[in-house]
């Protein structure tokens, strides 16, 4: 019998217990409507169901490798671009499990964006480049007096009740209670066209070419101090975390380097590096400026607020 060291054992129980818990988690969500019934719904758990929600999970992860596998051969094959919808952090990064980073790029219409469509194919290969077929459309309501205050819900909601695939829609941004819309070109029409209300808001639709400065991602200019250049540590600093607790996001693989999933917790983030963190935020980092007396290093970061 093979005897495995001690640590081995306890990283390996350590991966399977934070897998664990992120499905159980999304059990809970998908069964219950709220707290009320996160409760009940821990009341009549059952192992089957946790267990084949997991199983669920990473069939479509798997479902997604492959249908990004056959974009890249396509891409490859036909010598031409192909394109995905527009897909979250996580959905995104798997790109890389099915073809050479040379061979990817993403793009969300706008820099900041948290959902992005990848693009399979090396410029140097076809010879050309060509646009991301992403379009925005401006929604605002037709009359601002009697207008319902409006939210990224109401705006995606009234989009998605139209028939429209989530994955055809990217990020929506809010400003001054109107909202541009990143959408693939094959839908933009019908969208521009049929969108007529959002809750109980008359509203218009038009075409624009970029969004105004004032309504895109603001970058936010930051100086943070850490005891040692760790990206667990930065982000703990910059968002105001327990180290424990911003180490149990790489855990739970919620920390993105430059599209990657990132699970070590000890990288040294690089200059340059975008860095995603779900559910927190985005940054990226321009590098270290200085040591302090005590020892500590000095980073300047651009965080991203909408």
């Amino acid at each position: 019998m093979i005897a495995f060291p001690s640590s081995v054992i306890h990283i390996f129980l350590q991966h399977i217990l934070a897998a664990f818990l992120i499905r159980f988690k999304m059990y809970l969500q998908a069964k219950a409507g709220g707290l009320k019934g996160g409760f009940s719904a821990c009341k009549r758990l059952d192992l089957h169901g946790i267990m084949k929600f997991m199983s669920d999970g990473r069939a479509h992860d798997e479902q997604t490798i492959k249908r990004y596998t056959e974009l890249a051969e396509r891409a490859r094959r036909t010598y031409s671009y192909t394109y995905t919808g527009f897909h979250s952090p996580s959905g995104a990064a798997l790109a890389y499990r099915a073809a050479d980073e040379r061979e990817i790029r993403m793009w969300g219409g706008t820099e900041g964006c948290e959902r992005v469509v990848i693009r399979f194919g090396r410029e140097d290969d076809l010879g050309y480049d060509e646009e991301f077929p992403i379009r925005i459309i401006h929604i605002e309501p037709k009359s601002g007096k009697f207008a319902d205050k409006l939210s990224h819900r109401d705006f995606l909601g009234a989009i998605l009740n139209l028939g429209i695939e989530r994955d055809r829609v990217g990020d929506i941004l809010i400003h001054e209670n109107t909202a541009y819309v990143f959408i693939l070109d094959d839908i933009a029409d019908y969208v521009r066209d049929m969108l007529e209300n959002v809750k109980h808001t008359a509203v218009r639709c038009t075409d624009v070419d970029e969004i105004p400065e004032e309504a895109g991602p603001k970058l936010i200019r930051e100086e943070i101090s850490v005891a040692s250049l760790r990206l667990d540590a930065v982000i703990a600093k910059l968002f105001h975390l327990s180290r424990t607790d911003s180490k149990e996001l790489f855990d739970r693989e919620k920390v993105f380097v430059n599209g990657r999933v990132c699970r070590n917790a000890e990288y040294a983030p690089k200059e340059g590096d975008s860095v995603s963190v779900r559910g927190f935020g985005k940054f990226d980092n321009k590098g270290e400026l200085r040591t302090t007396k005590k020892g500590s290093l000095v980073l300047e970061v651009d965080r991203y607020s909408v």
